[in-house]
């Protein structure tokens, strides 16, 4: 195996990321920047790592570390994984994939720990990438995520299982590296901006609530979080990268550009989590007309949501983007028990046909008089997308739930009541909309799913709220599982 390769720029040489795209060919520069894919399939690997799980228990063996993980194979997510309280998620990736993952890559929120190595190796995958931080078997004393004072002691555990990863990546020929790249000038305040104006936080102003303030407040709870997990003292982290035999990154200017790329990276997710808060007033609540039974809680409602909000900055829409994935929740007994009997099925965002070169289409909107040279006929929709790269079928009587980051428009309705979705999850803001071109008209009378809306707590119970806060089956919090991020309004601070 070749050593670990630095995917690292200069941050003199760091421009605009217009990679090649999943759907395009071309490297044009549009009016705003967009994420590479390197680095949207590393921001969804520390996502899934706090993907909130059903158990309260304390997760795996003492200083086993929980993982996020994402499939991906030609470009696109296949799958997203976590670890659980018995299988890590390279261990759920193998039972979900199985010699599927040959020819694969895998993007983990840390570097996975020698059994999950050998099997991924084992499975034929091309090539392993991973943030390198603290590794999946620990080398930190504490398991205190939010704690500034863990020291590092590394255990004969720690020890045998970088031995051993070290001689597994010298002896295989898949490709183990670090993808993080530095973002494009511009892009994490563009995506402060449009997190901070998207459809769920205008939802909430429409309600009368200060949302400035509420985004801001959020966004900084959220950072804190994140930096806490992912980046630790910066001598702590150098010896951690000794003892992966990662000292290439230890020097400068490498090892200051590989924490800045990642500060950068935590401050995007960050404010792509405040953009659909997490609060005990609002929520996915089911529509009028809806029907049937919740499938998923606030929290994993909450996730899911934010997987597609990330997804919708690879967008090759300059104005609008849009992002949808879809999971499975199977029936207990098949597969895998992670993360609530939940699988991806599919995920996408709006982009021109797969093939075709970025400014072979019209980029203008409704407000252009020619309507010939209007983007809407040419643009896949994300739900369109999501749905013809679906990984897996399903069936009754599994659930299949569809997030999208804006109300499912009338040409995409048909396609995923025949698909055979049973649960929406999107925001309303456009419903009953004609925009001339594209139109929302459909969604309010479309029937035989049940759809639910982010909104304000309906006064009434029997609306069926769709969250963690209300009702008698709330699930107790554990304090110390910082896995499941819920950012609050203060108390004092609650609108009537």
């Amino acid at each position: 195996m070749e050593e670990v390769k630095v995917n690292q720029a200069s941050p003199e040489r760091a421009g605009p990321s217009w990679d090649r795209g999943v759907q395009t060919d071309s490297r044009g520069q549009g009016p705003a920047p967009r994420l590479s894919r390197g680095n949207l399939f590393s921001l969804l690997s520390l996502w899934m790592e706090l993907f909130p799980q059903e158990q309260t228990e304390e997760r795996g063996p003492r200083g086993v570390q929980v993982v996020g993980l994402v499939v991906v194979a030609d470009g696109r997510v296949v799958g997203l994984h976590s670890s659980g309280s018995d299988l890590h998620a390279a261990q759920a990736a193998i039972l979900d994939h199985g010699a599927k993952l040959k020819h694969m890559s895998l993007y983990f929120s840390r570097r996975p720990c020698a059994t999950c190595i050998k099997m991924v190796i084992n499975a034929g995958v091309s090539e392993i990438c991973f943030w390198p931080g603290d590794p999946e078997v620990s080398m930190l004393s504490s398991k205190d995520y939010t704690s500034h004072d863990a020291s590092l002691q590394l255990t004969e555990e720690a020890a045998l299982d970088a031995l051993a990863v070290d001689q597994l990546k010298s002896n295989s020929g898949t490709q183990i590296w670090v993808p993080l790249k530095p973002l494009p000038p511009g892009l994490v305040q563009f995506v402060t901006e449009t997190s901070r104006d998207s459809d769920f936080m205008q939802k909430m102003e429409e309600e009368g609530e200060e949302v400035d303030q509420l985004f801001n407040r959020q966004q900084s709870q959220a950072l804190s979080l994140l930096t806490s997990r992912f980046l630790v003292s910066p001598s702590q982290h150098q010896k951690i990268l000794s003892l992966m035999k990662l000292e290439n990154f230890c020097v400068e200017p490498y090892f200051s550009g590989l924490r800045h790329n990642m500060e950068h990276l935590l401050h995007l997710l960050s404010a792509v989590v405040a953009s659909v808060p997490a609060l005990c007033n609002y929520g996915f609540y089911r529509s009028s007309g809806g029907s049937g039974s919740t499938a998923v809680s606030l929290e994993v409602a909450l996730h899911c949501m934010i997987q597609a909000r990330l997804l919708s900055y690879r967008t090759e829409d300059p104005k609008v983007g849009v992002g949808a994935v879809i999971w499975v929740k199977r029936q207990q007994g098949g597969g895998p028990s992670l993360m609530g009997g939940l699988s991806l099925v599919g995920s996408g965002f709006n982009a021109y046909p797969s093939g075709s070169q970025y400014q072979q289409y019209p980029q203008h909107d409704d407000k252009q008089e020619d309507r010939e040279r209007r983007k809407y006929r040419f643009m896949i929709h994300a739900e369109q997308n999501a749905i013809t790269f679906r990984s897996r079928a399903w069936q009754a009587p599994d659930a299949s739930l569809l997030f999208v980051t804006k109300c499912p428009c009338d040409e995409c309705v048909p396609l995923i009541r025949a698909a055979g979705v049973s649960h929406i999850y999107c925001s309303d803001c456009d419903q009953d909309r004609d925009k001339g071109d594209i139109s929302y008209r459909m969604f309010r009378p479309l029937q035989g799913i049940h759809k639910y809306c982010w909104q304000k707590s309906p006064v009434s119970q029997s609306s069926s709220p769709h969250n963690g806060f209300l009702g008698k089956h709330r699930r107790q919090m554990d304090p110390r599982d910082v896995k499941k991020l819920r950012i609050e309004k203060d108390p004092g601070e609650q609108r009537a």
